[in-house]
């Protein structure tokens, strides 16, 4: 495999591109080359799951993107941590193993994208997954994606849970099954306490096959072209300008950031904007960059008069040594552990027919994740507005493939989006005054109890309100002429070309992002290998 010559090119080794590199490789017909910005996945902190809290600013494994400051609404800069790194995101995420609904995909197929029903990717869903609790007709059983529940209950947990049922809500046991209303604990992607990320699933399996080549710390500058067709790619590694050529397809991985960013590096992107940055046009794609979406979410933060949370564990090293060895001997403690125990779906908004607002409960309390915690026993109960009507964009800012990219927002610029999550928090903090958790509960702290008005909660998202870093849409799937791919995933414009990552989802579904974009790659692998000539 010395040769710069190969059937398939895949940039971005994250939670797509790494399902798509072993299932290409898999049969040995086909010669891959695999691209990743960022390093191998060796770090312990990857592995290990609190570790995301190091690794979300990290700028070893992490992009550390951020947004632009808002014109009429958030008008600051938030925090953007990606992966960069083998497994992208899923080497740094928080673990959660959410889908999202039916209603999403569904959504999908009734916009014209067909085969992206709900029925068609659970089948996708299922291959990728092993279910620890068992195989049923949502869940499967062998697959390479390991998906557990917490190896331990949590008193708070517990509590919060029954709370949200004393308040009406239903109990629910599978967030990924018959529905998805109700509270319960989480799912994560780990296995025997280890982070189980689309690497580890995936690329560890097909590392040793001899038709798979994978290249890290390898930053893609564009993609060749030879007219309207991609032939192959040029990357920089080691202070090196290299090229790779593809004989049948370039698939492009790298998310709903870098992937715009490429496009429109390589000219496929707005015209004006590729003639302003003096990059050559090859596909005037008005809509590249653009649908940008995200779960805006309002941390609400409490003190608690137990010792028993994370930030008890990190302001003492007695604490921390305890949960190092618990963690070193049997894989257990809060170092196994994802960023919430447990979690909530439910419908506040009156035009509403489904879930549109996500609360997790973690049980640390920080100005960020990853930031330092609070010195005191905390949780946060994070109210997220999970169908935004808002739409951001993300363009270059030059044509040096070094330079991050602009990421524009618009949070809460629609009108429904701050009412639903008024009414969240609202919800919400219901919640979180039953009995069965107001026990353990000194004050809300942030923003504090006393702050309730309409413009108390608006002031609060506006200054402490943030994303759930599930970025989607910015080239956007459709059967129509302005969608930037075709339900094939193929660059509308070029030949040759395919996007498989968040950046293809018309709309954001509603939940984390990471399973959906495992079930992405398995769908665009199975799609690639049948328009394989």
């Amino acid at each position: 495999m010395e040769s710069n010559k190969f059937d398939f090119i895949i940039i971005g080794a994250g939670s797509a591109g790494c399902v798509i590199a072993n299932r290409l490789t898999a049969s040995g017909k086909f010669r891959v080359l695999l691209l990743e910005a960022g390093p191998s996945d060796s770090s312990p902190w990857i592995h290990m799951p609190i570790g995301y809290g190091r690794n979300f600013s990290n700028p070893k494994v992490n992009w550390l993107y951020s947004s632009e400051p808002g014109i009429d609404w958030v008008k600051r800069p938030i925090k953007q941590p990606r992966g960069k790194v083998l497994g992208g995101s899923s080497s740094i995420n928080g673990l959660v193993y959410m889908r999202g609904q039916k209603e999403d995909y569904d959504h999908w197929r009734q916009l014209g994208n067909d085969g992206w029903g709900y029925e068609q990717v659970l089948d996708y869903f299922k291959k990728s997954e092993h279910q620890e609790r068992g195989e049923d007709p949502f869940h499967g059983i062998g697959g390479p994606l390991n998906v557990s529940d917490p190896r331990e209950t949590h008193p708070l947990a517990d509590s919060y849970i029954q709370a949200a049922v004393d308040a009406g809500y239903k109990r629910n046991y599978d967030f990924n099954g018959v529905e998805q209303e109700g509270f319960g604990y989480q799912q994560w992607t780990t296995k025997n306490g280890l982070r189980c990320s689309a690497a580890v699933a995936f690329l560890k399996p097909a590392r040793k096959r001899k038709n798979l080549l994978i290249k890290s710390e390898a930053h893609t500058n564009k993609i060749i072209f030879s007219g309207n067709r991609a032939v192959g790619v040029e990357f920089e590694r080691k202070g090196k300008v290299c090229l790779a050529e593809a004989k049948h397809e370039v698939i492009i991985s790298t998310g709903a950031y870098n992937t715009p960013q490429l496009l429109q590096l390589s000219g496929i992107g707005p015209a004006d904007l590729l003639n302003k940055m003096h990059i050559p046009l090859v596909a005037d794609r008005q809509n590249v960059g653009k649908n940008l979406q995200d779960h805006f979410n309002a941390p609400l933060m409490f003190e608690l008069n137990q010792n028993f949370t994370l930030n008890d564990v990190l302001n003492r090293w007695d604490k921390k040594i305890l949960h190092g060895l618990k963690y070193l001997f049997q894989r257990r403690g809060f170092l196994s552990t994802g960023v919430a125990y447990a979690g909530g779906y439910l419908n506040v908004h009156p035009n509403s027919s489904s879930p549109d607002i996500q609360n997790l409960l973690m049980l640390f309390t920080s100005e960020l994740i990853g930031g330092p915690v609070d010195p005191f026993p905390g949780c946060a109960s994070v109210v997220a507005l999970l169908r935004p009507e808002s739409r951001g964009e993300v363009n270059i800012s030059s044509n040096d493939p070094k330079i991050h990219p602009k990421i524009i927002y618009n949070f809460l610029s629609a009108n429904k989006d701050r009412e639903t999550l008024i009414l969240g928090v609202r919800r919400i903090r219901e919640i979180m005054s039953q009995n069965a958790i107001a026990k353990y509960i000194i004050r809300e702290f942030r923003p504090g109890s006393k702050r309730d008005s309409d413009e108390d909660i608006l002031e609060f998202l506006e200054n402490s309100g943030r994303t759930s870093y599930h970025p989607v849409g910015t080239c956007r799937m459709g059967p129509d002429d302005e969608a930037v791919v075709d339900p094939r995933l193929r660059v509308n414009g070029v030949n040759a070309l395919r996007v498989a990552d968040a950046s293809i989802m018309p709309t954001l579904v509603s939940g984390n992002t990471n399973a959906p974009v495992i079930m992405i790659g398995e769908k665009a692998s199975d799609m690639i290998l049948s328009d394989v000539k």
